[in-house]
């Protein structure tokens, strides 16, 4: 089985088009989304509705529980919209439609599966809560003490924005970074690829690509969306990001 694992989409819909296609050209059995579907992009409703009707696998991550928690308050609503910090939130939460608000308040926190005899966890941030950070420093005993008594063959999440990759104590750890909204200095999307060819075994690679940057900036002005700074997307760095 080849799977392919993508996260932090952040309603970039040329991005997310850019993520579907190379998983489709690599040949992957299922694409799963670790969350963070929607907020700061200007695309959320396209996003979401591309996602159901690809049948993709996805949880929520901090910033769709954000949004949704907005969606239910109102007063809350019209105070964030105030705020720059939490504009971007607030803006998707009045883009989104009924249906896209309804896919998006179904989606699981996490999700656990089984490929080729390896046990596979997703999570957002970490399994501590979906605002935790796993990074590519990470050691085994911190490793651990995310982790609990839980080992499961691969760790999957996303939420720092920052790809990689590596065995840590017999678990693999699958950081995808971000296909809509990368921060580590290179302005390509990010993804993981990995195989399950049976008996436990697994190899993951993570891999980059190209989107067009500009429809998205100037998205972001038309549409309105508050508190995005442009140059982030030219330059893949982080000025406004949560």
């Amino acid at each position: 089985m080849r799977v392919a694992l993508l996260s932090d989409i952040h309603a970039n819909f040329p991005a997310l088009c850019r993520a579907l296609e190379w998983a489709q050209r690599n040949r992957a059995d299922r694409v799963i989304c670790a969350g963070d579907i929607v907020g700061h992009g200007p695309h959320p409703t396209e996003v979401v509705r591309l996602l159901a009707e690809q049948g993709v696998e996805a949880i929520r991550g901090n910033v769709d529980r954000k949004v949704l928690a907005l969606l239910e308050s109102p007063k809350k609503l019209k105070k964030h919209l105030e705020k720059k910090a939490h504009g971007p939130a607030a803006w998707a939460a009045l883009a989104l439609g009924e249906a896209e608000r309804a896919w998006l308040a179904a989606l699981p926190a996490e999700l656990r599966f089984d490929a080729g005899g390896a046990d596979v966890w997703v999570v957002h941030g970490s399994p501590l809560s979906d605002t935790d950070f796993v990074y590519p420093s990470i050691t085994p005993l911190a490793l651990a003490a995310k982790l609990g008594e839980v080992r499961p063959r691969v760790l999957v999440c996303g939420h720092s924005h920052v790809p990689f990759t590596r065995e840590i104590a017999g678990v693999r750890v699958v950081n995808c970074g971000s296909a809509g909204r990368p921060v580590d200095g290179d302005p390509r999307g990010a993804l993981a690829l990995c195989d399950f060819p049976g008996g436990g075994r697994v190899r993951c690679r993570i891999a980059r690509f190209a989107y067009p940057v500009e429809p998205v900036i100037a998205d972001l002005e038309a549409r309105g969306v508050k508190g995005i700074l442009p140059q982030d997307y030219r330059t893949g760095t982080k000025g406004n990001h949560e």
